[in-house]
């Protein structure tokens, strides 16, 4: 897979108006931020730099291979004690939602493979697992996207890099007995979910570490990783280490999380691998600024892969 990278050339952005659902008022998850980030990005100067795409629906037996629960969504019928752990009303357009937001993470790694890399504006789902949707996660897209990979033997190793502030616990399950995926999880250790699953690297940080710190612990993490052969790399971008993040215990600044894409990205570009970016978490009420710092991530990609 290495050397397909393809310089100068619009960075592939995948957006899809279903990954917007009505949620009631006042809901703590900040559903409008996936429009939000796609109309600042298409109002930037830069966006000439962005090719947006819409992604083709998946097949259901993709969805199922990762999630033996899929009936029970599709056919609106999730027991209210599973649907109290996912956290969000299961109704049709939450159902699409998510459906849409996998599809966007398996074409983006699909693209990312011919282009060096891709950004999906949903995704990063990570604490559901096979047998449950959890924690505002319906599907977790990358394990739906890495299955199929797998399955159509697309690539042989794949690396799922996840800097959310929650540990992506449904990841780590999803993948506990596939040697083919490594899961890492750096994250806040006083924070959801408080019952941590085993990926196969784990980084905890205290509550409140700082930028310097988080930055410390990321180049080790990606020291470690240096020499271990991956064909694609899964990068979940979540912003919920944010200081002003309501659900993210750390204290890092906007410009901390711009230089962690930076250095994820630069990390992945140096060794020659293909890298989806998903978005993962944030938690901000104002949506302005939340959109800006998932932007972010996506200014990186163009600076790097541009």
């Amino acid at each position: 897979m290495k050397g397909m990278l393809v310089p100068s050339a619009p960075i592939p952005v995948l957006f899809d108006p279903r990954y917007c659902a009505r949620l009631p008022d006042r809901h703590r998850f900040p559903m409008g931020k996936y429009l939000a980030v796609a109309e600042a990005l298409r109002a930037e100067a830069q966006s000439e730099r962005l090719r947006f795409l819409r992604p083709k629906d998946l097949l259901e037996s993709q969805i199922e291979a990762a999630h033996g629960y899929w009936p029970l969504v599709r056919d609106l019928a999730l027991p209210r004690e599973m649907e109290k752990r996912l956290g969000l009303p299961l109704q049709p357009d939450v159902r699409d939602r998510a459906m849409a937001a996998a599809a966007g993470s398996y074409v983006a790694a699909l693209t990312a493979l011919q282009r060096g890399v891709a950004c999906n504006l949903a995704g990063g789902s990570h604490h559901a697992d096979y047998d449950t949707p959890a924690g505002f996660c319906t599907f977790n897209d990358v394990a739906i996207a890495a299955k199929a990979l797998l399955e159509a033997g697309r690539v042989r190793r794949i690396l799922v890099l996840d800097l959310d502030v929650h540990q992506g616990d449904g990841t780590a399950r999803s993948f506990a007995d596939e040697e083919r995926v490594t899961t890492v999880s750096l994250h806040c250790a006083q924070n959801f979910p408080f019952e941590k699953a085993h990926s196969d690297v784990d980084v905890e940080l205290e509550a409140s570490a700082r930028g310097w710190e988080y930055a410390r612990a990321l180049r080790r993490t990606l020291a470690r990783l240096a020499a271990r052969e991956f064909d694609l790399v899964f990068y979940n971008a979540g912003v919920d280490p944010h200081q002003d993040d309501t659900l993210g215990r750390l204290s890092l600044t906007s410009q901390d999380l711009a230089s962690r894409d930076a250095e994820v990205l630069a990390w992945a570009r140096r060794h020659d691998l293909p890298v989806v970016t998903v978005l993962g978490g944030g938690y901000q009420p104002d949506l302005g600024r939340l959109a800006a710092l998932h932007g972010q991530t996506v200014e990186q990609a163009a600076i790097l892969f541009g």
